[in-house]
């Protein structure tokens, strides 16, 4: 099964009527099962976009309106396979990476949104998930969204980074070389038909540089003509 992953849409912020199309046809060739919001959608519209191409299950966030924050949780608990997943947006806390760290041990993922900081990050044996956001990347280079590919063994989430929605239709959404068994991490050699670089170090350290999809583990991925710049820190 593959989970398509979003947060912090702001849908009628600036004008900002739908999704970008080309988000919304990678979830269509990955063909997801389901796709997680991780909250501050600011309007339904979203999830009839969403809803078009799988089932959504979503979380409120501290912009959404009223009607949002009576209709959606604060706060999913779901399973995935033998795994556990929470789905939160990461506001109550001092920082939404804070938040996300408060599940950590009692869940085997945790996916989040808020501060638009696209990153994956392990804490104990639970694996942190930020996809960013697809309409909204404050003071960052690109814009986000994720996929979370998930079998009988292992669950394995995937950073898709762009700085123009059209060069998503350029990304290789092949499987990534990150990979998550239970509780352990390992690492496998990259196969993709576009360039690789493998890095040493942990995913939260690699900084969304000049790439339009960065997997965890050290796989990045770029596009031609993209100018490296370094993003701001959690």
């Amino acid at each position: 099964m593959t989970i398509g992953v979003v947060s912090d849409t702001h849908m009628y912020e600036r004008g900002r009527r739908q999704l970008p199309i080309e988000v919304l046809e990678v979830f269509e060739r990955a063909g997801v099962g389901l796709i997680v919001h991780a909250g501050d959608l600011n309007d339904r519209t979203v999830l009839s976009e969403l809803e078009a191409i799988a089932p959504v299950l979503a979380v409120h966030g501290n912009n959404d309106t009223p009607d949002l924050l009576d209709q959606l949780p604060a706060v999913m608990r779901f399973g995935a396979g033998r795994f556990t997943f929470v789905l939160v947006h990461g506001h109550q806390g001092r920082t939404a990476r804070a938040v996300a760290r408060t599940f950590a041990g009692s869940a085997d993922l945790v996916i989040y949104g808020h501060s638009h900081i696209p990153k994956i990050e392990r804490v104990a044996d639970t694996i942190l998930f930020n996809p960013g956001s697809p309409t909204d990347r404050r003071w960052g280079p690109h814009f986000g969204i994720g996929l979370i590919r998930v079998t009988a063994e292992q669950f394995q989430p995937e950073l898709l980074l762009f700085a123009d929605p059209r060069h998503l239709t350029a990304i290789d959404i092949a499987p990534t070389p990150y990979t998550v068994h239970g509780s352990r991490q390992e690492d496998t050699a990259a196969t993709s038909s576009t360039e690789t670089r493998s890095d040493p170090r942990d995913a939260s350290e690699l900084p969304a540089a000049g790439s339009d999809a960065i997997a965890a583990g050290g796989a990045r991925r770029h596009a031609a003509g993209d100018d490296p710049a370094s993003g701001p820190g959690v």
